[in-house]
């Protein structure tokens, strides 16, 4: 293969996707030549244009709701469905034919998410796909618009970087590598977002950020997008008279963000309408969210615009003179946001849990309390003690600290281009930081929040060919598979469970480790059968090697993530006969966690997968 000419970097959004670019051959070390691809997309029916942004809208018409060709792309003949502004404005007043937040979905352990479940409350003559399949179009999108923009650099040639949320667990990750690969990826690595964000502001300041920040700082990065809350901390280390950027803790997975914000939105005007006598149907309140979606958006990025207008379609035959009106204003979206979303808690108060009912429609499981803040509380506080074991760390803890004090903060995602939430953010951390006399943080400024991630990614595509400044991490958790210890049975208790560390925290990308040779830590695996093992995670356990066995711990300190799985072949064995194994983890260049198992006696080798289909899988 020849060598590529272009780094590239795409971020794959809840709401919107986005390309970007380094040229190779006209970039030295810091000094970068990055560009934003333009997008050709349907904004209507037969109409094409090309912006930076692709919304993350899959519509699936019904047969005859367009003419012949009207869905064709420059690069290709008709098609049967549509992705992005065309899918995003026509799913508004048809969302039982939208799929939406399939990125949400990808990561949702409840379900399979390679079935053909979206949309997930469309009626049965509405066609389906997975959640995979709809990420899968987003990215064959964006990889035939490049090849129609650039036929002389082949996208297939070139270094890929697709970005996911830092809280996405092995399977996610694995999935989302899966569709890369399928859209036709060939060269594929998988970057954490708010990493890219921190790239991106790396990159836009041309070797400046060494002047903005110091040994012994730690950059707290807030990403609040569309589906998702991720926080971050990357540490400043000084080795060998270099500055050096560490990732030494990221959160666990909030579905909380924009979608979160617009269903917000949506209630204040169905009470709003309601007050008028004007009662909507559940069909019409997912339109009417849809619609506040767009509102918001236009309200948070021009200040100059104080109301926008809302029309609700109506279901009947008189579509026009039966719909309805109303106006989402900015003091409404200031007003529910920034209370309902941002408001200023203790660093003490945690997120609000409630009990749930016990059936409840198939839908994703978004986080219990809106309150970003209070998850942000609960992040810091748990990860008091992140940059204690960090080597030529030399930040000054406080003993009595209840919370790590980051020093700077970096925001991401579209919420943030409002400066008010921004404001409001920065208020509720140096209010923390004020209560335990630690100085207050300040704000890296970043650069266009619509597309830093996809810069971000492309900067560090290129930066992986030896260019620039590369963030050091490993592995954002510890991983741990279950044993159950061997006793005898005792009647109304189950068997304690032990946790095994398979993989330690901060386990770098490329390598390759094996447990401890002892009997104690072998497996037997039943060949030609299923076997399913419970799987946990761990931020906050950093101290843990490979093959340490935890006899109980804290409920904060491991979390339940989907159970691993394996399938021996029988490979000249007979069915049914117990193969004593050991387990291999391996971090890949890719982004994601392998693990195998091999045979203690013939040496055989087979992967162990991630549950990917649910908790019926």
């Amino acid at each position: 293969m020849s060598e590529p000419r272009f780094a590239i970097g795409i971020d794959l959004g809840t709401t919107h996707s986005a390309l970007a670019y380094v040229d190779l051959a006209a970039s030295d070390g810091e000094k970068t030549v990055l560009g934003v691809l333009d997008i050709p997309q349907l904004t209507a029916p037969g109409e094409v244009e090309a912006p930076a942004l692709l919304p993350s809208f899959l519509y699936l018409p019904h047969a005859d709701e367009f003419a012949a060709g009207a869905l064709s792309l420059p690069w290709g003949d008709d098609q049967d469905y549509a992705v992005g502004e065309l899918a995003r404005s026509r799913g508004a007043t048809t969302p039982i034919r939208l799929v939406s937040s399939a990125k949400s979905w990808l990561c949702h352990p409840g379900v399979d998410r390679r079935a053909a479940i979206l949309p997930n409350d469309a009626p049965e003559e509405v066609t389906r796909v997975s959640p995979l399949d709809a990420s899968i179009r987003y990215l064959a999108h964006l990889r035939e618009a490049w090849d129609y923009a650039h036929p002389e650099a082949p996208f297939g040639a070139q270094d890929i970087t697709v970005t996911i949320p830092a809280s996405f667990d092995p399977a996610a990750r694995e999935l989302t590598a899966e569709a890369a690969r399928t859209a036709g990826y060939a060269s594929l690595t998988l970057l954490e977002e708010p990493q890219a964000a921190l790239y991106n502001w790396i990159q836009t300041s041309e070797g400046g950020w060494r002047k903005e920040v110091k040994p012994g700082d730690i950059i707290l990065v807030v990403d609040v997008g569309g589906g998702t809350s991720d926080f971050s901390l990357i540490a400043v280390v000084e080795r060998d008279g270099n500055l050096e950027l560490h990732r030494v803790a990221v959160g666990d997975h909030i579905l909380l963000g924009g979608d979160n914000m617009d269903l917000a939105l949506a209630h204040v005007l169905a009470r709003k309408l309601a007050a008028t006598g004007s009662q909507l149907d559940p069909w019409q309140l997912r339109a009417l969210t849809y619609a506040c979606r767009s509102a918001k958006e236009h309200l948070l990025s021009d200040p100059e615009l104080n109301a926008v207008p809302i029309v609700v379609p109506s279901r009947g035959s008189k579509l026009i003179g039966g719909s309805l009106r109303t106006e989402l204003t900015r003091d409404e979206v200031t007003a529910i946001i920034l209370d309902g979303f941002f408001p200023l808690v203790e660093i003490a108060e945690r997120p609000l849990s409630r009990a749930r009912g016990g059936l409840t429609r198939l839908g994703l499981p978004y986080a219990q309390d809106a309150a970003i803040t209070r998850h942000l509380a609960a992040f810091l506080g748990r990860q008091v003690a992140a940059t204690a074991e960090l080597e030529g760390f030399i930040g000054k803890p406080n003993a009595a600290a209840s919370f790590l004090h980051p020093t700077a903060v970096l925001f991401n995602g579209g919420v943030f281009k409002s400066d008010i939430l921004i404001e409001r953010t920065i208020a509720t951390v140096n209010g923390w930081l004020a209560a335990e006399e630690a100085a207050p943080v300040r704000m890296l400024a970043g650069a266009d929040l619509d597309l830093a991630v996809a810069r971000g990614a492309a900067y560090y595509s290129y930066v992986r060919r030896g260019g620039g400044v590369r963030i050091r991490g490993g592995t954002a958790r510890a991983y741990y598979v279950g044993v159950e210890s061997a006793m005898p049975a005792v009647p109304g208790m189950e068997p304690p469970m032990q946790a095994l560390c398979i993989a330690p925290f901060g386990m770098e990308e490329g390598t390759e480790m094996e447990l401890p040779s002892s009997q104690a830590q072998e497996f037997g695996l039943v060949v030609g059968e299923p076997v399913h093992l419970r799987f946990f995670g761990s931020s906050v356990r950093r101290q843990d090697a490979i093959g340490t066995m935890l006899d109980f711990w804290q409920p904060d300190e491991l979390q339940e993530l989907e159970e691993i799985r394996a399938t021996l072949p029988p490979e000249g064995r007979q069915p049914g006969e117990v193969v004593q194994v050991k387990l291999l983890a391996k971090a890949t260049e890719t982004g994601t966690l392998e693990l195998v198992a091999v045979s203690r006696s013939g040496g055989e080798r087979w992967n162990v997968e991630f549950n990917v289909r649910g908790s019926e899988g």
